[in-house]
Order: structure tokens, then sequence, then C-alpha cells
């Protein structure tokens, strides 16, 4: 840390509480960066800068800040303008609130700084703010200048030092308006369930084991043309498609998670399809047509058996049912016959034992 360069010297106010602070990049670029070039011969291209009044080069030490009128006029401003601005912020880093950390809106984040003490007076005050956060679960809002425009800031503790996030102001922070689908969407529960699946699946995951793919390809090709080599190969596009069914795609996703993570997907029920019948052609037709024809007569025989059996199961049952008919009509007969010759019988005896 001490190698890095201050950006801001300074003091954080802490109600009456002076602490002398210096203020350092907390993080650094690592992208490539590229110089523009002439592509005929390869020649660097440079940026002159010129005086419009004088029409010569000048030097960067005779270069300064200006604000332009409306009337297009510059007025000359100098950094011991800005350095006696009438605002306590600065020279200051004035803590103004403290609240619980998830008051801020990430949106809200800007860039990042290490707040350092400066000089062994600095170093009491400077811990008991680093307590105080800690114990209290909050970050301090600060305000604070810097390049020419005072800023918001909000202090919190990394390991043992403090922090400072630059933010945005509130009304620099844009509404969603217009982002969100204007359509109704309605989201079944066996989709979240599956999206919650998936979630589970990818779990967590180390910042620090994440890198920057993208630059290691760049110097790649880098190294690849300065040594005459070939370049490397394109990887293969990944195969995709438009999303026809989302349970689908969101089962696959869970699926193919699980594989990365070396996890065996559990078993799915998969619909196959039932083998094809063998064609005719592919057995002899010969044989196909004596076979067929001998089912066909087979199967004609049995249908005109059984159908005889029927016609004469339902003719015997006819002739039966007529003959019982006939007996029992026939019977009726005779018993009518026999008590007619007893009931005339009794009167012939009647009228003889009268007379």
């Amino acid at each position: 840390m001490l190698n890095v360069r201050s950006i801001w010297n300074g003091a954080i106010s802490f109600g009456l509480v002076s602490i002398p602070i210096k203020v350092v990049n907390a993080t650094e670029s690592h992208s490539i960066s590229f110089r523009q070039i002439h592509t005929e011969d390869g020649g660097r291209i440079r940026y002159r800068k010129f005086c419009e009044l004088e029409d010569r080069e000048v030097s960067q030490a005779e270069i300064g800040k200006g604000y332009e009128d409306a009337d297009g006029s510059m007025i000359p401003i100098t950094d011991e303008d800005l350095a006696q601005l009438p605002i306590p912020t600065a020279k200051t880093i004035e803590i103004v609130a403290f609240v619980p950390g998830d008051r801020i809106d990430p949106l809200q984040m800007d860039a990042a700084y290490y707040l350092a003490a400066s000089g062994a007076p600095a170093a009491k005050p400077y811990t008991l703010l680093r307590e105080a956060l800690k114990r209290s679960n909050k970050v301090a809002i600060a305000k604070f200048a810097l390049r020419g425009r005072e800023r918001l800031g909000m202090l919190r503790v990394v390991g043992d030092a403090i922090a400072m996030h630059g933010l945005l102001w509130p009304d620099e922070v844009r509404a969603p308006e217009g982002v969100a689908p204007d359509t109704d969407v309605t989201v079944r529960d066996q989709e979240l369930d599956l999206a919650d699946a998936l979630m589970d699946t990818l779990g967590e995951v180390d910042l620090d084991d994440l890198h920057d793919e993208y630059r290691e390809a760049v110097e790649e090709v880098i190294a690849a043309k300065a040594s005459g080599e070939a370049l490397p190969s394109l990887p293969e596009p990944a195969a995709g498609g438009k999303v026809l069914d989302l349970m689908a795609a969101l089962e696959s996703s869970v699926r193919a998670a699980k594989e990365s993570r070396g996890e065996e997907p559990a078993e799915a029920a998969e619909v196959r399809r039932l083998p094809q019948r063998k064609s005719a052609r592919a057995a002899p037709k010969q044989t196909a047509g004596k076979k067929s024809t001998s089912a066909a007569k087979k199967t004609a025989a049995k249908k005109t058996t059984a159908s005889a059996k029927k016609t004469t199961s339902k003719s015997v049952s006819a002739s039966a049912s007529k003959a019982t008919s006939k007996s029992a009509q026939g019977a009726k007969k005779t018993a009518a016959k026999s008590t007619a010759k007893k009931t005339t019988a009794k009167k012939t005896t009647s009228r003889k034992r009268t007379a």
C-alpha cells in the first residue's frame, strides 16, 4: 500500500474528531490497451494539441482548465481556485449519517477507494472509527469533493482497513421504466420449482476462481502473431436454437449443471418408439403368400364352423321350444277332454238316480 500513489489527501470528519487520511485507488484495470496505427506501414498515430489562437503545438505544462461561457469566452479555473472552494468537503470527507448497509442501492455504487491513515497521530482515531463501524454493523454516509465535483461516499470496513465507495446521487440513477415486459406472463409453480433446482445445482462460487477469459484469449492471439505461429482456432459455438418449451429448457439446464459438477443426473422417464415391423419385401414373396393364404383359409374355416355351430344351435333350440310348446298344448287338450268326459258321466249318473 505504501507504494501506491495517493489521489487525494485530507481528513475524515467524525463529529469533532478529525482523522488525517490518504485516498488511494482500491481497484486496478487489467484490460489490454491498444494503440492506433497506420494500417499501411504500422506507424503509430499520435494526437497533438494545438492552440487555436497561435496555431501551434503546446506542451502539457502549458495546458490548464477553463469554463466556456454562453458567449463562447473562456474563463480560466486553476487548481488553487478549486482548493479554496467555500465548502467543508473541499479537503474533508464529512460523515453525515450511519445507516444499515442494505439501505444502499447497488445501482448507486461507483468507484472504490481505500482510506489510509496519514501518520502516527491518525492511528488511534482511525481504529476507533473502524471498530465502531464493525460493532454497529452499519456503514457511514459521507460527502467529499474529488476531481472538480462534490460526491457521496459510503465508508465500510474491509479487513483491517476502511474502504470508501463513491456513490451516485439519487437523481443520477434512472428509474427502470419501460424495461420490464409489458405483457401479462404467468409463471407456473412447476417452472419455479425447476428454476429453484437449477439455482441449487449451480450453487455458490468462489469469486477468486473467476478470471477474465477474454483477456487471456487476446494475449494468446498477441503471442501467436508475435512468434509467427498460427492463430488459436475458434471453438465450436454451442448448439442453440429457439426455446420452444421452457420446462424442457430448465430440465436440460439442471441436467447439464449436474453433469458439469460431476453429479449423476436423475434418470428421467423416456418415451421410446416401438421397433417397426419388417416389411413384406424383406421376406420371400412365395412363402409370405402361402402363409397368408393358409392363414386366410384357416381363419375363414374357423369363422364358417363357428357360424354353422351358432346356426345349428339356434335351430335346435327353436325346434326344441316348438316341440315343447306342442307337447304342452297336447297335454292341455287331453286334460280338457278327460275333464269333459268325467263331467258328462257325473251328469248321466245323476239323471238316472233322479228317475
